[in-house]
């Protein structure tokens, strides 16, 4: 059985939204975090001449802006071939090491789960 369909569903729905946020926003990533209550948390890259934050990044701080204590999941969508360690570094922080990292081509398919 493919990792795609062994997904849980609630995996699956933050990955569909991650690719959502990429293509909406036309940036090179699109990213979503579950929290500890199943709320979830997509964003896109940010590039503005002051800020700069990866898409993973913005959303963990979108997650505990809006009050999150904890993560369950996280979901990147992009064509890199990982996750940065300053990516996974802010999901642990968050969630803990412990934390998946789903690591997904623009089409959606899972190529990797990342500890976080």
């Amino acid at each position: 059985m493919s990792e795609a369909a062994q997904l849980d569903p609630e995996d699956r729905k933050i990955i569909t939204l991650a690719r959502s946020a990429r293509a909406r926003n036309s940036v090179a990533e699109g990213a979503a975090v579950r929290d500890e209550t199943g709320r979830t948390y997509a964003a896109g890259t940010v590039a503005l001449d002051s800020l700069k934050l990866s898409a993973l990044r913005t959303a963990v701080a979108m997650a505990v802006a809006s009050g999150a204590t904890s993560l369950e999941a996280a979901a990147v969508v992009t064509d890199a071939e990982s996750a940065s360690e300053e990516d996974r570094a802010a999901v642990r922080d968050l969630g803990g090491a412990g934390t998946p990292v789903l690591l997904a081509g623009p089409d959606g398919t899972v190529r990797a789960t990342l500890p976080a």
